[in-house]
């Protein structure tokens, strides 16, 4: 029985020595070599703890090879790991920082007196000291016999509705569940060469890693500012010889909105997945009319059911005006939507998407009491304990037995007498050929819909006038912003926060 996700790592390092695993832009790392790092490091990491087990070791992270290395430094010493950028702001590695009172912190030498200053006073320590460390296989071998699959492998902070983040504390049997599923689904193998774009303190991340790791695969690290000239971006596609990527929506949106795929395309990439906002199908029909041959496949979940809980191979052709589906769910999981009065709804009637199997987050780190209020009973079981996760999304089934994602709950709002989903709204939008992207907030204050749009050029009464094919009145935006280009945040999603404080918080029109 697997119950630890290094079995995956040790298993390729007999099958695949010689195979480059990971490669970024100054260099690339064998199977053999990368575990012969993670070993001497965790022997390292695990000497400094003195055996400690099951706790928090930040990484502070870069877009490279060494902060895998690190991760699995971690896994090999019995605890887990905590990637926390390096680019973040001061305030906010504080706050993470005092959450889990890590024991460690593996750090470059350059950002010590930054981690002094949020006042951390244990050990901080640099990757390279940790492999100076000689391997002790016997002592590997006995944190292995002890470990369970319920051992927590990683947590990730996502953003805390009272700006506290929180920490997605995600066990190894979560992971390897979704890592079986992927295989099996998506038929991954050794063949398969992965393009990582999305940062490795976001869960994308996570099957990009553990994809490559348990199928003997290779994953080349791509360099951000690929994505800031998409058309560099298809050259290093064909250069690695990439065939599937796992990215953002926003990314894929890059490459439309520039057209870069007018002047080259991937000429090896098979599998195109997608995850994090809703795709406009005006985006994914872009790729489809370049690219028809490619399997493409809708994901959704949040962080906390472990990355995805549902998929969507795209199958057939879409308006861009219709709503792709965000599928069925994958084995081993099960949705319940269910209403304001926790009873299931019926089919074609829209409830919150809740959770349930071994995708589920242990829980959020050092916070109880947020722990659970959305980790909870299943209502529709009163037998026998029993968690679910509520994601706050609102979903239907629809005749084919597609799950339909409608909006958040907080994005469903009351207006003129009438209960208006604003992402009913940005699909429409998203829709339209003069925009590049669009989203939607309620300015409870003002009583509007404001909705925010990226184009060429300012374009509202065109906007106004196109939607008004589509929607009633009552459900038009009040108020519209143009800005050049969409403010994402580090994760790839409009940054609707930054949108909110900037424009209503402070808007006195």
């Amino acid at each position: 029985m697997q119950r630890n996700i290094l079995e995956y790592l040790e298993n390729s390092i007999v099958n695949y020595p010689d195979k480059v695993v990971f490669s970024d832009d100054k260099e690339n790392i064998t199977y053999q070599e990368f575990g012969y790092r993670a070993k001497r490091a965790g022997c390292g990491l695990a000497a400094i703890m003195e055996n400690k087990r099951h706790k928090p070791v930040v990484v502070m992270i870069d877009r490279n090879i060494d902060s895998i290395v690190a991760f699995m430094a971690v896994v090999y010493s019995g605890n887990f790991y905590v990637p926390v950028d390096s680019q973040m702001p001061v305030k906010r590695i504080e706050l993470i920082i005092n959450t889990l009172e890590p024991e460690v912190i593996i750090s470059p030498q350059k950002l010590f007196k930054v981690l002094n200053e949020c006042g951390f006073k244990k050990s901080i320590t640099t990757l390279q000291v940790l492999e100076e460390y000689e391997i002790d296989q016997q002592k590997l071998e006995d944190i292995h016999l002890i470990s369970l699959d319920t051992d927590p492998l990683y947590a990730i902070f996502t953003s805390g509705s009272t700006g506290v983040p929180k920490g997605v504390l995600v066990g190894h049997h979560s992971v390897m569940d979704l890592t079986d599923n992927f295989a099996k689904e998506f038929n991954f193998s050794h063949k398969n060469v992965f393009g990582n774009q999305a940062p490795f303190d976001f869960d994308v991340s996570v099957k990009d890693i553990y994809s490559t790791i348990k199928n003997g695969a290779t994953m080349h690290i791509i360099p951000k500012v690929m994505f800031s000239f998409p058309g560099k971006l298809i050259a290093y596609l064909n250069e690695k010889k990439i065939n599937t990527v796992i990215w953002a929506t926003s990314a894929l949106r890059i490459v439309e909105n520039l057209k870069a795929l007018e002047k080259e395309l991937p000429q090896y990439l098979h599998t195109i997945m997608f995850s994090g906002e809703v795709m406009p199908n005006k985006v994914l029909n872009y790729w489809r009319n370049y690219l028809p041959e490619v399997q493409y496949v809708n994901l959704y979940g949040p962080t906390e059911i472990t990355c995805n809980c549902t998929y969507y191979k795209v199958s057939r052709p879409f308006s861009d005006e219709e709503q792709l589906p965000i599928g069925i769910a994958f084995e081993n999981t099960d949705i319940l939507l269910l209403d304001e009065n926790n009873k299931s709804v019926n089919l074609g009637s829209t409830g919150e998407i809740c959770v349930r199997g071994s995708s589920l987050a242990l829980g959020y780190y050092n916070n109880p009491e947020k722990t659970k209020e959305v980790f909870c009973q299943n209502p529709l079981n009163n037998m026998y304990p029993e968690v679910i996760y509520r994601t706050g999304d609102l979903g239907y089934y629809s005749e084919d037995g597609n799950l339909m994602f409608v909006s958040r709950k907080d994005y469903q709002i009351k207006h003129m007498g009438h209960r208006i989903e604003l992402g009913e709204i940005e699909v429409i939008a998203n829709a339209l050929p003069i925009i590049g992207a669009a989203c939607c907030i309620y300015d409870n204050q003002k009583e509007k819909i404001v909705m925010f749009y990226q184009a060429k050029e300012q374009c509202d009464k065109e906007i106004l006038k196109s939607m008004g094919r589509s929607l009633p009145k009552y459900m038009f935006p009040n108020k519209l912003v143009y800005l050049e280009v969409l403010p994402l945040n580090k994760n790839g999603k409009i940054d609707r926060a930054f949108l909110k404080g900037r424009f209503l918080t402070n808007d006195e029109s």
